[in-house]
């Protein structure tokens, strides 16, 4: 059934046809360009444009763009402002060319008085033959050639063929495709309806011959609709204008009704944001000129797909009980009846033409509506469309329904978005607190732990916990897992909420025991179907990526990367990629607790490149990748560069409020000791040590690990020592536990600052240099060369500082040495080869190499060597003089033994000795040892 939605038309008198389909009309402008004894007739006059007519200089240009082509279609719903766009073009004087109007009217279905009331639109611009007799030998030819014959002309003539959707005679159709053969150059025709013409427009379009004017086209943009509310009085906000231009989807008439309504409020834009379409005289012209212009059983298929955001034939069927709502979809989109395509099959009506349509299902089926969601949120959820089915479970009151489905769908986790954030979030959020069962208990448990409620969210999963087993998961409920699968996958969710609650609460109890009792979490939900699969890997590498934090939270550092090499392997196979950035950002921060800063912030870089690489929105769970990016580049002595990681981790997370930016307890500490960090390297210890003691565990956590004790007790002790109080730092270390080396490293520099050189290696005794990561390993080795250096030992201290500088190399740690005080800089004045394979120290050191004072001692005879010795070759000769063998130099700095063989020869080369004691002796007597 092709639906008719078509504007009321205004009565006009019959028009007489002709004696024959050629001749003029009696009383009809015959003469060229309009001149006449009489004016046309109104079905042959531009109509004329409302005062508050906004003339769309945009449609103007387009329009006169397309006449290029032999066919212009402009085609739209009912008030779209169709006519009025092109009457506005025609008068404008912008085609360059004649214009000739026809509207077309009902009785013009004939195709003798189409063509004779085509003719005479044509003879107000064009003579029509002089005398009817001269035309008599064509009289056998049919009434488009004849026309066509008078257009080959030298100036072409446009023709506009308005409300053409009444004459849909296929013999008129054929006639004007004719006409347009025919006439060539000579015409540009403009067809102006609702519904395309039944001509060969597929070929059209191939040749290039036909430009289209559509519905989106015709839409206002919000600076028109602004300028069309100013022409009714209405000085609109831009807020108010966008909100109509979005509501109505441009729709002229709609705008224009809505400004005339508006006019009759004291608060018109209150009014134009909170009329209810379903009451207004939007609503009386819609249902006029459209609903009401179909068929019953077309009306019933309107009504009852206005509850969907959009329709697919088969769901309008499941509706409708009918068979046949494919074809009536297609008829009303060709109709322009506020009906249009969406991707592939879907269907989608106009926004306010869906409003009105649910007031009226409503007011004229109570209760139906409800029942109508239930089924829609059937269909689709059988068919995978989750998201939508919630929202008609939703709608229709079945919670239920809603609950259970997203739990099968192991797609609770998705709720750990911010407070309010997303569709799905905020579809729950509004779930009563009456709505029962093990489903809506995880649900809630999953909202409360995005709001950051620890406590909340406990008391709702021991309250899912309680209900496990009651709940009815059988298809008649809407359950969709088998019942097996569907207990294991709530039990696999729940493990999941417990491991988030204790990364919160920062305890590693609930996560390791989530992660015992799910044992391997993609082996928890074995029978899992395919679609489930996904889903699966990816609450499986959300638990261990909890798990693995709390496990950082704790100091164990070794056991979190297990369970995050663990998540980063599930993430693989994950539907989202969230869960495998996290883990990756993770792993960062254990790289970095751990003293491994350059491969720390490969691991960053490595994550943050993935999101960006794929697309995924940011969010505060990529924060910690910017954190450790933030504390490398404080490693490296780049503290603007710090800062600007710092800022970007405050902007994703809100890290400048009140709370400090983090709900998670390691995060925050983590976030604490680097703002004292980069405190510090500005010279603000004052301000290290409050971004330290101000630092508060996020709410929820009830107390702070031995580790994170620790680390917040190292740097308070940093602080201290920055402010000159080695006393204080030596006293706050004794807070913490466990980590011998960064302790050891802590204490030592205390007692430096004493000057207890005694002390300090007392301290570093027993901490390996040699075994232990970069960050520590140089910190080690510079409080070494320090104490020792106190000592009086120039030599050992000058090997100590040179295999410092060989370790800190690779992963340019400018910050330690920055840090190591005036001492250092001493020694390399007295010994400038310790920098002379080091481009990269921070350049006061580099220049204290420059400085006069080392080298030989020219009454000894002795001459400078050949070159100066490398880096490598320096630690190598301060083992040789430590009586150390070849492999036992080769095991401490992790070489070949045939490499050290290689270093002992070009340094004897260089000193120009041809043994190892005479290099030492040697390297002595220059200094260098």
């Amino acid at each position: 059934m092709a639906p008719e939605a078509r504007p009321a038309r205004s009565h006009r008198a019959p028009r007489a046809s002709p004696a024959s389909p050629g001749a003029p009309v009696p009383g009809a402008d015959t003469a060229p360009h309009g001149a006449a004894d009489s004016p046309p007739g109104p079905h042959l006059r531009v109509p004329p444009t409302p005062e508050t007519f906004v003339s769309r200089t945009r449609l103007s240009r387009r329009l006169t763009e397309a006449i290029r082509h032999p066919l212009t279609l402009v085609s739209g719903p009912a008030g779209a402002g169709k006519t009025l766009a092109v009457a506005d073009w025609a008068r404008s004087g912008q085609a360059g060319m004649p214009v000739a109007w026809l509207t077309v009217d009902a009785d013009d279905t004939d195709p003798r008085v189409f063509w004779a009331h085509l003719a005479e639109a044509v003879h107000t611009k064009v003579s029509a033959p002089a005398d009817p007799a001269d035309t008599a030998a064509d009289l056998d030819r049919s009434p488009s050639r004849r026309l066509a014959a008078e257009l080959s002309a030298p100036r072409p003539i446009a023709v506009v063929l308005d409300d053409f959707d009444g004459a849909d005679d296929p013999q008129v159709a054929a006639g004007l495709h004719d006409l347009l053969r025919y006439a060539g150059d000579g015409l540009r025709l403009v067809l102006v309806g609702r519904t395309d013409p039944v001509l060969p427009l597929h070929r059209y379009r191939a040749s290039g011959d036909v430009a289209e004017i559509r519905a989106a086209d015709l839409a206002f943009t919000p600076e028109e609709t602004a300028v069309l509310m100013r022409r009714h009085g209405l000085d609109l906000s831009d807020d108010g204008v966008r909100a109509l231009a979005e509501r109505t989807e441009g729709w002229a008439a709609g705008l224009r009704l809505c400004a005339l309504a508006a006019t009759r409020s004291t608060d018109p834009e209150t009014y134009l944001k909170e009329f209810e379409a379903g009451h207004s005289v939007v609503a009386d012209f819609l249902l006029a000129e459209v609903l009401d212009a179909q068929p019953p059983e077309v009306q019933d298929l309107l009504l009852r797909t206005s509850i969907l955001e959009r329709t697919h034939p088969d769901l309008a069927d499941a509706l409708t009980g009918g068979s046949d709502a494919g074809r009536v979809l297609d008829e009303l989109a060709r109709a322009n009846a506020f009906v249009t395509p969406a991707d592939g099959a879907w269907y989608r009506h106009s926004p306010i033409f869906a409003e009105i349509l649910r007031v009226h299902l409503r007011a004229r089926a109570p209760g139906l509506t409800e029942r109508l969601h239930e089924k829609a949120g059937r269909w689709l959820h059988r068919e995978g469309h989750l998201d939508e089915a919630l929202r008609h479970a939703a709608a229709a009151g079945r919670w239920d329904l809603a609950a259970t489905w997203l739990v099968d769908d192991l797609g609770v986790t998705r709720l750990l978005a911010d407070p309010g954030s997303g569709q799905l979030a905020a579809l729950f959020d509004t779930m009563p607190p009456s709505a029962p069962g093990e489903d809506a208990e995880l649900i809630r448990a999953a909202r409360a732990l995005a709001a950051h409620d620890v406590e909340a969210g406990l008391g709702h999963l021991e309250r899912a916990a309680a209900a496990a087993g009651t709940d009815p998961h059988s298809a008649e409920s809407g359950g969709a897992a088998e019942p097996g699968t569907a207990a294991a996958v709530r039990r696999l969710e729940h493990a999941c909420l417990s491991a988030v609650a204790g990364r919160m609460a920062g305890t590693t109890d609930l996560a390791e025991e989530a992660a015992r009792a799910t044992d391997r979490p993609t082996a928890h939900v074995p029978d899992a179907p395919a679609e489930l699969r996904a889903r699966q890997h990816e609450v499986a590498a959300l638990l261990l990526n909890e798990l693995g934090a709390s496990r950082l939270w704790e100091g164990r550092i070794t056991a979190a990367r297990d369970a995050l090499y663990g998540a980063a392997d599930e993430a693989r196979g994950a539907e989202r990629t969230a869960a495998r950035h996290e883990s990756v950002s993770l792993l960062a921060l254990a790289d970095l607790l751990g003293g491994a800063p350059g491969r720390a912030e490969t691991r960053a870089r490595q994550a943050l490149a993935e999101v960006e690489r794929e697309h995924v929105p940011p969010t505060d769970r990529c924060g910690i990748a910017y954190l450790v990016l933030a504390d490398v580049a404080a490693e490296h002595d780049e503290i603007t560069e710090a800062e600007r990681y710092l800022a970007r981790f405050e902007a994703l997370t809100g890290g400048g409020d009140a709370d400090g930016g983090a709900h998670d307890p390691l995060e925050a500490l983590v976030l604490a000791t680097l703002r004292s960090k980069l405190a510090l390297c500005k010279g603000d210890p004052h301000g290290a040590l409050a971004a330290v003691a101000d630092s508060e565990l996020p709410t929820g956590v009830d107390h702070a690990s031995r580790w994170a004790t620790r680390r917040a007790a190292l740097a308070a002790s940093a602080a201290l020592l920055g402010q000159g109080d080695a006393a204080a730092a030596l006293d706050v270390l004794s807070a913490g536990t466990g980590s011998e080396a960064e302790r050891a490293v802590a204490h030592a520099r205390a007692h430096l600052a004493s000057g207890d050189a005694p002390e300090a290696l007392r301290a570093l005794t027993g901490v390996p240099a040699s075994t232990a990561a970069p960050a520590i390993a140089v910190r080690v080795l510079l409080g070494r060369a320090e104490a020792t250096e106190l000592s009086g030992d120039h030599d050992a201290a000058q090997h100590l500082l040179a295999r410092a500088f060989t370790v800190a190399r690779p992963d340019v740690l400018r910050r330690p040495i920055v840090d190591a005080g005036p001492w250092l800089r001493r020694l390399v004045r007295r010994r400038p080869g310790l920098v002379a394979d080091h481009a990269w120290l921070p350049e006061d050191v580099r220049a204290s190499g420059a400085t006069p004072g080392g080298g030989a001692d020219p009454a000894s005879g002795d001459q400078a060597p050949v070159e100066p010795l490398s880096g490598r070759e320096q630690e190598v000769l301060g083992l040789a003089a430590e009586m150390r063998s070849t492999e036992e130099i080769a095991a401490d700095l992790h070489l070949s033994v045939n490499t050290v063989k290689t270093h002992l020869k070009s340094i004897h080369r260089k000193l120009n000795v041809t043994r190892r004691a005479e290099a030492v002796r040697r390297a002595r007597r220059l200094g260098m040892l």
